[in-house]
């Protein structure tokens, strides 16, 4: 099994959405910023969000356990990439999730 490397690429922001449903002076996600890494190979990494964590987790599981492709290998051009986000509807933040050559120590 390899570790992933989990990068943020990217946090969105629906303004209309949280026009209409979030609370004044909500803005975008309060956990992750562009640009933080994290290293995982199934379990959750130090300091990642539990509900982002529960989004992606199959991803870096698949990664880290040898799979390469998703769906039917028309998704992602890069073999051991996913590019895959949390669910807040409102604030959602986008990841990078890539199998690294650095085996997991047991």
């Amino acid at each position: 099994m390899n570790k992933c490397k989990i990068t943020v690429i990217k946090r969105c922001l629906d303004e209309e959405l949280v026009k209409e449903y979030g609370y004044e002076g909500f803005g975008k996600c309060p956990v992750h910023k562009e640009g933080d890494v994290f290293y995982t190979d199934f379990k959750k990494p130090e300091g990642f969000c539990d509900e982002a964590w529960k989004a992606i987790y199959q991803y870096a599981f698949a990664l880290a356990s040898g799979g390469d492709t998703f769906y039917f290998g028309d998704w992602i051009k890069e073999p051991g990439v996913a590019i895959s986000c949390c669910n807040d509807g409102l604030r959602p933040v986008v990841f990078k999730i890539e199998r690294i050559d650095e085996s997991v120590e047991r």
